[in-house]
Order: structure tokens, then sequence, then C-alpha cells
């Protein structure tokens, strides 16, 4: 169910414009616009689920899902060789800033860890 107030909500239901640059029946794959690497991808799922936390043993396949559309994104943008970081992160001490379900796709520069 969509969140009015959502943001990603928003864009899943082209409420609001984004750079595209996937989708599947479930899921769609954006630009950051405020990109932390030259590479920066966002996987959101279309159903609103506020964390990673909130998700549920039926969330499985699409949690699955969207790990695989980003490792395809990654192929399509040259960063399997170099390597990629995917970074889920889960409540507003973690980073999390839009309270919807999503993955990060990063690469296209040398990361450190630990991250943070």
């Amino acid at each position: 169910m969509a969140d009015a107030d959502c943001l990603f909500c928003r864009i899943t239901s082209r409420q609001v414009k984004a750079d595209i640059v996937a989708e599947t029946g479930e899921l769609l794959a954006i630009k950051d616009s405020n990109p932390q690497a030259p590479t920066h991808l966002l996987v959101i799922p279309k159903e609103h689920i506020p964390t990673l936390a909130d998700a549920t043993d039926g969330h499985t396949v699409l949690l699955g899902s969207a790990l695989q559309l980003a490792n395809q994104l990654a192929r399509q943008h040259q960063l399997s060789q170099g390597g990629y970081r995917v970074v889920v992160n889960t409540g507003a001490e973690a980073g999390q800033s839009v309270f919807h379900l999503h993955v990060h796709l990063l690469g296209g520069r040398p990361f450190r860890w630990p991250p943070g």
C-alpha cells in the first residue's frame, strides 16, 4: 500500500519525476539525486515497506529480486570487475533518510572499510 507522504511512493507512482534506469513489475531503479559515487543507483520496491526491519517472510522473493536487479545494473554499468557496494540503511541512526526500503548500488570509485 502506498504512503501519500512518502517520496519513493510518489516516484514509483510517477507523481514525482526521477531518472529511471530500470523497472520490473515490483521494482523501480533510479539514479540517486545526491550521488555519493560516480554510479549511485537506488533499487526501490513499489510496495511501501518503511525499513528492512519491517520486511516479513512474505517479502523474501521481493528482497532477492531487489538484490538481483542491483547485480544486473552493476553489470550494465561495468562495475563488476572493479567492484561495487550494495547498501541498505535501516533507521535514522544508520543514515536512512527516506523511510521506504531501498537498496543503494554504488560504484566507480574505491571504497574504504569500515564505512561511516
